[in-house]
Parts: C-alpha cells; structure tokens; sequence
C-alpha cells in the first residue's frame, strides 16, 4: 500500500508493485522514481554489458543470488540464463 508520508517516491503505483514483487524499500524507490523522471529515461540505458551468453556460469550465478533467484544451485548455465531473463 503506499504509504501519504513517503515523500521521496515519485510514482507510488511502480514503488507498490515492486514491493509486492519482493525488491528492497530503496531499491523500489529508485527504479520508481528513475521511472517517473523523463530525463533519466531507465529503459533506454541498456546495452552496455554483453549478452548473458558471453558470462562465465560463475557470473551468472552471481547476479542470480543478487536477484535472489530460487533454485539457482541447481541450474546449469543455460538454466541461468533464463531464469535472469524472466526474473
């Protein structure tokens, strides 16, 4: 639910549905209002790391944990790979 007093959110409805999606309060907030100002554009700085092909399975399995990807112990590489697409 959002909450009248938190004043640093700019888009409350991106912030609530991040939560219910399992992200940090500070996390939330940041993607929420990244996503609300137009001069930052989020969706637009993409690109710049290599495919998820090109990473060792070791870093693949490093950004799984930072996602907190379940089951992630137990994938293979390609396994990986989808889960970090979809997650």
């Amino acid at each position: 639910m959002a909450e009248t007093n938190r004043t640093s959110v700019k888009s409350d409805n991106t912030y609530d549905a991040l939560r219910d999606k399992g992200y940090s309060k500070s996390k939330a907030a940041a993607i929420a209002n990244a996503q609300a100002n137009d001069n930052m554009a989020p969706s637009e700085k993409g690109g710049k790391a290599p495919p998820y092909e090109d990473w060792t399975k070791d870093d693949l399995m490093e950004r799984a944990r930072e996602l907190e990807i379940e089951g992630r112990s137990t994938m293979n590489k390609d396994e990986l790979i989808k889960a970090l697409r979809n997650g």
